[in-house]
């Protein structure tokens, strides 16, 4: 590719220019997150093995819960982005709060399902040392859930006016204050108690509390009001609301089915010994470091497609998504070579204290490492195959075509994730590797659907906010 050629990929609307400028910050949002993950993860295993291989599964069922409430608050980005592609800023208000006005039911409701944990756990057959620590982290972060889907509605006011730098600079600032109490309230120092995983669970809520009022007080800037009536365009409009829900809805079950499928391959994994899961968890952590900063790009062409349909220019929108996708696999590369080059000092920064090695029931860390190192491979050889995926889906998803993308992800997390897994486990075929080939297919059939439908164009015809007469854009 000659050098006039980089240059028109680099230039102009949708560029790489514009989309790395956009997905940038949101990469190191994304980042920040990870990070937070990341450490609790390793003070959890630095604290107790046990409390480690409790720590996922007991995340992904609350995060199952709260996925639903997620995947349809974070459309509230949709909606601004297409008014603001539209130059309707009178509707980015009244966008802005029906999300808001959704955050605050979704706490009630998740409130009331906090006590689920237990019976779940049980039914999933760990052990029971296990189960306890899976049941107390549980409850804790889905208590705390409505703050983790307020933070998204409130952040899709900034991302879909393309303005990502807040968002970057929020989710920094809330991973400052996680990873500090994270520390304090698991090993008990300066002067906190030492709770373990119930300390970890506590820390991850008060970040996000932190998250969402660093965002309120963003949206108190008086352009905030004067040019998107934030403050006065409070009241519940009906027809907001519906509009959020026909794109949200599918978006959040989409969500919610994407979680559940990850969840149930990692109880089904537990079936196997806490060696097994124990490593699927590590290896699930350091992917973190690959797909989160993927999906920060992911945000950024779900944004710049929301906005290129709002102008009615679905030229536009595929020009983004094309420049994502080289993005997030040149990303996505970049990272897999690390996990092929270095996967045993990765997987050495899970590894337990003397004296959380030596707790009751703990498997032997050089297990967990070999097996590991294996599941590491898997994660490199997929991610550029996942960066399809991560890339497409915004697309999809900017552009409302929501319901597709529900529907692919009901049929492939059922029939080419859950179901081969627990086969594999109940018949034990192939030890780890079968578990982890079916979660390989899974990601390949998400990417070859998502690309194709893309493809074929017709996400280009639809339209997510209502219908108004040209204005003229400044």
């Amino acid at each position: 590719m000659n050098s006039n050629a980089l240059k028109s990929r680099w230039e102009g609307p949708c560029g790489c220019g514009e989309v790395l400028a956009m997905g940038a910050p949101l990469m190191i949002s994304m980042g920040s997150t990870t990070l937070m993950q990341f450490t609790d993860r390793m003070f959890l295993g630095w604290h107790d093995v046990n409390e480690l291989a409790a720590a996922v599964p007991g995340g992904l069922l609350s995060f199952l819960l709260v996925a639903f409430f997620l995947g349809a608050a974070s459309c509230v980005g949709v909606l601004v982005a297409q008014y603001h592609g539209a130059c309707r800023p009178d509707r980015v208000g009244p966008a802005l709060w029906s999300g808001v006005w959704f955050s605050l039911a979704s706490a009630l409701v998740l409130a009331a399902l906090a006590g689920i944990g237990g019976p779940l756990f049980e039914l999933a057959g760990h052990p029971p040392l296990v189960r306890e620590l899976e049941t107390d982290y549980f409850r804790i972060l889905t208590l705390g859930g409505g703050f983790v889907v307020l933070a998204t509605a409130l952040s899709g006011y900034f991302s879909g006016l393309g303005r990502t730098l807040p968002v970057m600079v929020v989710n920094i600032l809330g991973a400052a204050v996680n990873i500090p109490l994270d520390y304090a309230l698991i090993f008990g120092t300066w002067s906190a108690p030492e709770l373990g995983i119930r300390g970890a669970a506590m820390a991850t809520v008060l970040g996000s509390v932190a998250t969402c009022l660093l965002f309120c007080l963003l949206l108190l800037a008086p352009e905030a009001q004067k040019r998107h009536h934030v403050r006065s365009a409070w009241r519940l409009e009906a027809d907001m609301l519906l509009r959020l829900m026909r794109v949200g809805l599918p978006a959040g079950v989409q969500f919610f089915l994407d979680i559940m499928a990850i969840t149930g391959f990692s109880l089904l994994v537990g079936r196997m010994g806490l060696v097994a899961l124990s490593a699927t968890n590590i290896a699930f952590s350091i992917n973190g470091l690959t797909y989160l900063p993927a999906i920060g790009l992911s945000v950024a062409v779900s944004v710049l497609v929301g906005r290129s349909q709002g102008q009615g220019r679905p030229d536009l929108a595929r020009r983004a998504t094309g420049n994502a996708l080289l993005l997030a696999m040149l990303w996505m590369t970049l990272v897999g070579l690390v996990f092929i080059l270095f996967p045993g000092p990765l997987i050495d920064l899970f590894q337990p204290s003397a004296e959380g090695a030596a707790a009751a029931g703990a498997p032997a860390f050089a297990d967990i490492r070999q097996t590991g190192v294996v599941l590491l491979r898997y994660v490199a050889l997929y991610s550029l195959v996942d960066a399809v995926t991560i890339v497409y889906f915004g697309a999809l998803k900017g552009a409302g075509d929501t319901r597709f993308v529900m529907l692919t992800m009901l049929a492939a997390s059922v029939c080419v994730l859950v179901l081969p897994t627990w086969y594999f486990v109940h018949n034990a075929l192939w030890g780890i590797h079968g578990p982890w080939l079916s979660l390989s297919a899974y990601i390949c059939c998400l990417a070859a659907s998502f690309g194709l439908r893309f493809r074929h164009g017709s996400w280009a015809k639809r339209r997510v906010i209502e219908a108004a007469p040209p204005a003229a854009c400044p």
